[in-house]
Parts: C-alpha cells; sequence; structure tokens
C-alpha cells in the first residue's frame, strides 16, 4: 500500500467546505419576485429529478447570498461585481472545485438566459426591461488542481472483496462486485431488483441482461439502459439476498426508521470514503468504479467500440477515451523510442 499512499499525497487538494443549508426559515427571507421567478423557471426546463433537487439548491444558495451578503439586493440589480464576488467567495471561502464553481454559474447563467428570453418585455416586470445576463463576458473560471483518476485494479478489487468478507460485509461485497464488474453508476445500481437473480446463471452464457434502469438524461424517465451483468456480480448480489434474511423488491436495500428501503445514495459515498478508502489507503469515490470497469475491459483486450456501447453506454466512442479510459499505455510508450533506436 506504500504507492498508493504515495498517489494519495500527490493528490491531496484541500477539501471544499460544504455550503451551509439554506433552510426554509432561512429561505423564507429572500426576495419573493426571485423566489417566485427561479419557481417558473425550473418548472420549464423539463429537468430530471436529480437535476431538479441540483438546481434548486445552487438558486437557494445564491438567493441567501443576495439577503446576507448584498443586502437583500434585488436580482435585477445584480451586476457582474457582485457575481465575481460570489465566484470568489465560493473559490476563497469555501475551497469550490473549479468544475463545482462551474455548476453554479451555469445555473445561475441559465436564470438569466431565461429572464432575458421571457420575462424582459413582460409588462408585469417592466424592472427586467434592461436585464442582461450579468455572467456573460466574466473571467474564465481558473481550473484547479483535481485528484487525479486512480484506477481500482483487478488485484486491488479482490483484495477489498477479501477484506469484506472477513467482516462478512454482504451488502458491501455485493455492491463492489457490481460496481467493479458491471459498470453502471451509483445511482443505475440500487435501481436493480431481486428479479435479476431469482432465476439460476445460464451455464451457455456469459452475463444475463439487466431489466431497464434509469440512466442519467433530462426528464422523468432519464434514458433507459440495460446492463450486462456477469456471473461474478449475480454470484454476490444473490448472496447478500440470501444473507440479508427479508424479502425486498430491491437487492440494494438498507433499514432505515425502522423499515428496510432503498439505500440512498450517499450510502456508497460513505462507504467508498470511509471502509475502501481505508482498505486500499488512498481515497476512493463511487465515480472511480465505472472508469475501472471499463479499464479492466480494454486492458483484457475487449475493443473499445464494444465497450463504449454495451458497458458504457456512450454514443460516441470519444466519450468514453476521455473520461473513462485510464490504461497507461506505459508498454506502447516505452516502444516508441524503442523503435528509433533500432532503425538508427
Amino acid at each position: 500500500m506504500t504507492n498508493s499512499k504515495k498517489i494519495e499525497k500527490n493528490m491531496l487538494r484541500e477539501r471544499a467546505k460544504k455550503l451551509p443549508e439554506v433552510t426554509e426559515e432561512m429561505y423564507s427571507k429572500v426576495n419573493k419576485e426571485y423566489k417566485q421567478l427561479t419557481k417558473e423557471f425550473i418548472k420549464n426546463q423539463g429537468l430530471s429529478p436529480k437535476s431538479q433537487i441540483q438546481y434548486e439548491s445552487v438558486i437557494r444558495q445564491f438567493g441567501w447570498f443576495m439577503y446576507t451578503q448584498l443586502n437583500d439586493k434585488p436580482f435585477n440589480k445584480i451586476s457582474k461585481r457582485d457575481f465575481l464576488n460570489y465566484i470568489s467567495y465560493l473559490r476563497e471561502d469555501r475551497k469550490m472545485s473549479s468544475s463545482a464553481i462551474g455548476i453554479r454559474k451555469s445555473v445561475i447563467s441559465s436564470f438569466c438566459n431565461y429572464l432575458e428570453n421571457i420575462i424582459v418585455g413582460d409588462e408585469d416586470f417592466e424592472q427586467y426591461d434592461k436585464f442582461r445576463n450579468f455572467t456573460r463576458g466574466l473571467p474564465a473560471i481558473p481550473k484547479t488542481q483535481t485528484y487525479d483518476k486512480v484506477k481500482v485494479t483487478r488485484n486491488e478489487y479482490l483484495y477489498m472483496m477479501e477484506e469484506l468478507e472477513k467482516r462478512e460485509h454482504w451488502l458491501g461485497m455485493a455492491w463492489l462486485a457490481t460496481a467493479f464488474n458491471v459498470g453502471a453508476r451509483r445511482a443505475e445500481i440500487i435501481q436493480f431488483k431481486t428479479e435479476i437473480v431469482l432465476n439460476d446463471f445460464p451455464e451457455d452464457s456469459p452475463h444475463i441482461m439487466s431489466h431497464n434502469v434509469r440512466g442519467k438524461g433530462r426528464g422523468e424517465d432519464g434514458k433507459n439502459l440495460q446492463y450486462m451483468i456477469n456471473s461474478e456480480a449475480y454470484n454476490y448480489m444473490k448472496q447478500w439476498i440470501d444473507k440479508r434474511g427479508y424479502d425486498h423488491e430491491y437487492i440494494f436495500t438498507t433499514k432505515h426508521n425502522g423499515e428496510y428501503q432503498v439505500m440512498d445514495e450517499s450510502w456508497a459515498d460513505y462507504f467508498c470514503s470511509t471502509t475502501l478508502s481505508d482498505l486500499l489507503g488512498r481515497r476512493i469515490n463511487c465515480h472511480i468504479f465505472k472508469s475501472s470497469a471499463i479499464t479492466h475491459l480494454l486492458e483484457s483486450g475487449i475493443p473499445i467500440e464494444l465497450v463504449s456501447k454495451f458497458v458504457a453506454h456512450h454514443e460516441d466512442v470519444s466519450t468514453t477515451m476521455k473520461h473513462y479510459d485510464l490504461r497507461d499505455f506505459e508498454e506502447e510508450r516505452n516502444s516508441i523510442f524503442s523503435k528509433l533506436d533500432k532503425t538508427d
């Protein structure tokens, strides 16, 4: 684990301080017109449920900033300087990454565009007649150093599975085997139903297909996806179901307020940041497993076109190459100049 700890040391960046939750009591103090217009804006965007939650959070946070830091200034009076001060606050005080700040800038910019396109010229909002998107033309957000993506290798996966088995952490084993072998996202894994393992795994096939799950995408339905479940993931799913001692429609469940329910996405975050990170001696998050699953298949010689289409579910192979292929190509790189040396 020594090399892993060295990697972690090189990847360290001060963690962002979580923005304080804007409670209903706090938000009740925010400008009423701002709340009305942002509510209309969100309703008309056709957002997925998860995106809607994110938009609402960003809008509430900026509303609270206007109330507390800008003397309750109405939104139509917000200037470029005001918004730059907000970005500075997120970067310097909250230590947010450039990508996290970029999401917040994007949401507020979309709201500004909505006001320009829909509200400007409305006789009920004459105060917005001269409104312009104040995020437009601002300096680019400086890129911050982020944690490098370090794949979870097959050997590391097997080591973690062995340690989890010693602890009889059957749920953790089922989740890890699914994340590493199937390549589904955390929000998709928790949608897998018990029906997947009701029938014996076929002897004449290396995989079975899951039912449809909701993937990333706009609207309520998002993108319908079917995942290939290999025998390894299947066996650990079945082991967890046999061990848990209760029936449930879904595989990945936990007890909450005395009832067994589908696990929250935050379970995977906590499991990775505590248990798995501790086992490997470096920071592990749940998002690395999709990349690790894809990379393991590519290193095994599976063509990237097939992995991209049937495992990653990407419409363009370039997305897989750019964001999920974590191969180091060490042998290929070493061969470049060795070939030149032989021709000299």
